[in-house]
């Protein structure tokens, strides 16, 4: 979005990330796509599953347009800096990654599902960029909920890398970290391109498919 600005490529340390505020920033309840609430409660059963990669107005389209998923929300996480805003997420002096909560039904989806979409819709080789959005914000991330999603990512990642390097790409630079705390981001990036359906968007994939990983013992 503001990819062509030049900014740190490198997370900050606790000395050098900006300060942030005690307070949440405002943001709406309910799913402008779906009708379901935003932040929860949701149903008995339903998972979440967080992923950073790119820009997360488009990402966030991709995953609400996935069968089973019954709502998802944009913010930050994997930084420093508590409730940060866009803007100081954009100066790369909080460590955020832009990301998108999903909140999906595993009787009509499964984790696995979601990540072999995660890999088919970017590219994770990239490092700290997604085509011309460069930044610490646009890094390939997963942030599994528990040590089942963890395992399942883990042999997601290895088996795509394999598939990249079948085709002479790679290698694959997606880190997984155990979910951190997920702030939403401001109410006009949620679900913004069902706001402005000709807004940018930035997902692009490798044409390469991700084999399905095996599902983790829970």
């Amino acid at each position: 979005m503001f990819g062509l600005a030049r900014k740190p490529l490198d997370l900050p340390s606790a000395a050098t990330a900006l300060p942030g505020r005690g307070s949440p920033l405002p943001t709406a309840d309910t799913h402008l796509v779906f009708g379901t609430p935003l932040k929860g409660p949701f149903p008995d059963g339903t998972e979440l599953a967080l992923f950073g990669l790119g820009c997360f107005w488009g990402v966030e389209r991709v995953f609400w347009n996935a069968p089973g998923v019954i709502s998802t929300a944009v913010g930050y996480a994997g930084g420093l800096t508590p409730n940060p805003t866009y803007h100081e997420v954009c100066t790369g002096l909080t460590g955020h990654n832009e990301v998108v909560r999903v909140a999906f039904d595993p009787a009509k989806t499964s984790y696995e599902a979601l990540l072999k979409l995660f890999f088919e819709t970017h590219d994770p080789t990239q490092g700290m960029r997604q085509g011309n959005d460069v930044g610490t914000q646009y890094r390939s991330g997963i942030y599994p909920a528990d040590a089942a999603q963890r395992e399942t990512a883990e042999a997601a990642r290895a088996a795509y890398g394999e598939a990249l390097s079948a085709r002479g790409l790679g290698p694959v630079t997606t880190e997984i970290v155990d979910a951190p705390e997920f702030y939403f981001a401001e109410d006009y990036h949620q679900q913004y391109l069902a706001r402005n359906p000709d807004g940018y968007c930035g997902v692009r994939g490798l044409g390469v498919a991700c084999p399905l990983p095996p599902r983790a013992k829970a």
